[in-house]
């Protein structure tokens, strides 16, 4: 049978695509943007035909109806990382989470530990050869392709055929529906006064053909932004944004000094406008991979001068990040920041840097704390903390004592609040 013949056969209305989940299935869903809309709305209308049915997911974009607490027992959601969709579910108790780093997700699909019975994904249209491209989330979803029973492709001509290890065959496919909604969009954050003083400390320390991982935010976005008269940097991250296309087009980043893989603008999902996307079509300067590869931090470290920028909420005098929880409160998830924390740190000339406002709600708050809330989930840990940047400048801790950690830190806390850190550090017998 031709590949046409298997398009044709494999064709579905996404009413009926549904029909490939069975109850009690995990459906595996890629991060953000990859997220497939009109197969994720059918099964929101027909959920209460299944019983113990889990959407598994990054960062969902969409709330569906799905995202119900009075038919969790039908279809409910399990987040590897919370977003604006389920973190109000999460805080409620109705909505799991998963504890792993991003890196690990795909082998814990391969080995089981993370079930993956069926695949619902976005993809671009078939090529001559068979292959569709998942390349706006890449991620975890090929682990899952291999191991699921079914693969549901909602094929849109919006969606970017991209190079790299993201391509699925028509034989793989168990259905298929087609769609030419636009694709969600995701603007640049709102970046502020603290946000750019912030930005301006890491771009300083930030050299010419350098490597760059930026997570997403209004700090990392204010660090981009003061980049653009740098030379030859590269980017080796796992999220493809406006803001690192920005620096490729004003020829800030050429890919041209990486050490691994020279040449190429590596991610594993991308989140932002319709330009970003119609960039990545078939142009050889991108790749978009699994994120076991763009993760791992062994092969991220081999860019030389590699530059991790990730945001926490939270850090306390010992250098612990709390960036997940409020508390025992969830709020997003470990994501890749110990990830690539970890591979700056590796990196030859590599630098990590962990940013944040030194104040919460309105100045009320101090983020830089003694000891973290109880029930705080630690995301990175003492050991793995390079630089810390606030508004009030830059601790460095690694090789540092106790003692010489908590003075650095209350250094670029919040004026207001240095008095109360350093007596609460000298309660701890830091001071």
């Amino acid at each position: 049978m031709s590949i046409q013949e298997q398009y044709r056969q494999k064709r579905r209305a996404a009413h009926d695509a549904v029909n490939e989940v069975q109850d009690n299935d995990v459906i595996v869903v890629p991060t953000g943007v990859g997220e497939p809309p009109a197969l994720l709305k059918a099964l929101s209308e027909r959920r209460r035909e299944f019983q113990g049915v889990c959407v598994a997911q990054i960062l969902p974009i969409g709330r569906y109806g799905y995202f119900d607490p009075e038919t969790v027992h039908n279809v409910r959601h399990m987040a590897y990382f919370l977003g604006g969709a389920s973190r109000a579910g999460a805080q409620q108790g109705w909505i799991e989470t998963l504890a792993a780093n991003f890196s690990e997700l795909p082998e814990l699909i391969r080995r089981g530990l993370t079930p993956a019975d069926v695949v619902f994904s976005l993809a671009s249209p078939m090529d001559e050869h068979g292959y569709f491209s998942l390349s706006l989330g890449t991620d975890y979803t090929m682990a899952a392709v291999e191991r699921a029973r079914a693969v549901v492709l909602e094929v849109n001509p919006n969606v970017p055929f991209a190079h790299g290890n993201c391509h699925v065959h028509i034989s793989q496919v168990a259905a298929l529906i087609e769609s030419e909604a636009p694709l969600a969009e995701v603007g640049l954050p709102t970046i502020g006064p603290v946000q750019e003083a912030i930005g301006r400390y890491v771009a300083d320390m930030i050299e010419d053909g350098s490597t760059l991982q930026i997570g997403y935010g209004g700090i990392p976005d204010a660090v981009v932004m003061q980049l653009k008269e740098k030379r030859e940097l590269g980017v080796h991250t796992e999220m493809m944004g406006d803001g690192l296309l920005s620096l490729i087009e004003c020829g800030a980043v050429t890919n041209r000094a990486k050490t691994y893989l020279p040449g190429k603008a590596i991610a594993t999902f991308a989140l932002g406008s319709a330009k970003l996307y119609r960039s990545m079509h078939r142009n050889p300067g991108f790749e978009m991979h699994p994120v076991d590869f763009t993760n791992d931090p062994w092969l991220a470290a081999r860019n030389d001068k590699l530059i991790s920028v990730n945001a926490t909420l939270q850090i306390d005098l010992f250098g612990q990040c709390g960036s997940e929880s409020l508390g025992p409160v969830p709020y997003s998830g470990t994501g890749g920041q110990t990830d690539f924390v970890r591979a700056a740190n590796r990196s030859a000339g590599g630098k990590s840097f962990i940013v944040l406002p030194s104040t919460a709600k309105e100045g009320r708050i101090s983020r830089i704390v003694a000891t973290l809330e109880p029930g705080t989930l630690v995301t990175t840990s003492k050991n793995d903390v390079n630089y810390v940047v606030t508004e009030y400048g830059v601790a460095q801790l690694r090789g540092k004592t106790m003692r010489e950690r908590a003075l650095a830190l209350i250094a670029i806390a919040h004026p207001d609040f240095r008095g109360e850190l350093q007596q609460q550090a000298a309660r701890l017998k830091l001071l």
